[in-house]
């Protein structure tokens, strides 16, 4: 009797277009921020956010889940979030600061787990790194929302707390790698 053979899911399936489209849709995001058209923006930026959260839910459930997808769906998330930041400091709202410690951690993060990855460890993304991500989602999505002006400080204060929390989380990951390295050696 022969063992069942598993099948890889096809790379075209909804949850990579879905996460291909978002990519694809980075530049217009870009383009409205830029040009100030903010509630298109906004809603752009909100569609985008929802595709991110059912590619990986339809990709789980229904078994779709695939390499191209494991790769390309964190790019895009990256990108996004890194889009989004820049852009608004070049529209003006939004602090450098900010977006430098959010993209120096993102970064710095992604291409630690790549070495571990490399080093056959995988880093899942902990429950501090997803609310990391909401934090900075509704951070930015305050800030394309052309809010009364009384907004402006609980914005900026959902935005520091994303910067703390992103940096705390970047910490965390660091040291719970060194302590399983230590573990493992």
């Amino acid at each position: 009797m022969n063992a069942p053979s598993q099948t890889t899911p096809s790379n075209w399936n909804l949850p990579n277009i879905l996460t291909s489209l978002r990519i694809l849709f980075i530049p217009v995001f870009a383009w409205l921020v830029l040009s100030e058209r903010w509630w298109w923006a906004f809603g752009v930026f909100v569609a985008l956010m929802i595709t991110d959260k059912l590619d990986g839910d339809i990709a789980r459930s229904r078994g779709l889940v695939t390499d191209f997808g494991k790769i390309a769906d964190p790019i895009a998330d990256k990108a996004l979030m890194i889009t989004a930041l820049v852009t608004l400091n070049i529209a003006g709202p939004l602090p450098i600061w900010i977006t430098v410690v959010i993209i120096v951690r993102e970064l710095g993060i992604t291409f630690w787990r790549m070495g571990m990855l490399r080093n056959g460890k995988v880093v899942p993304a902990s429950r501090g790194g997803k609310l990391k991500t909401v934090l900075q989602t509704v951070g930015v999505a305050m800030y394309l929302s052309p809010l009364p002006g009384w907004m402006d400080l609980p914005t900026l204060v959902v935005m520091l707390i994303a910067v703390v929390v992103t940096v705390v989380t970047g910490v965390q990951y660091l040291v719970d790698g060194a302590k399983a390295n230590r573990k493992a050696a």
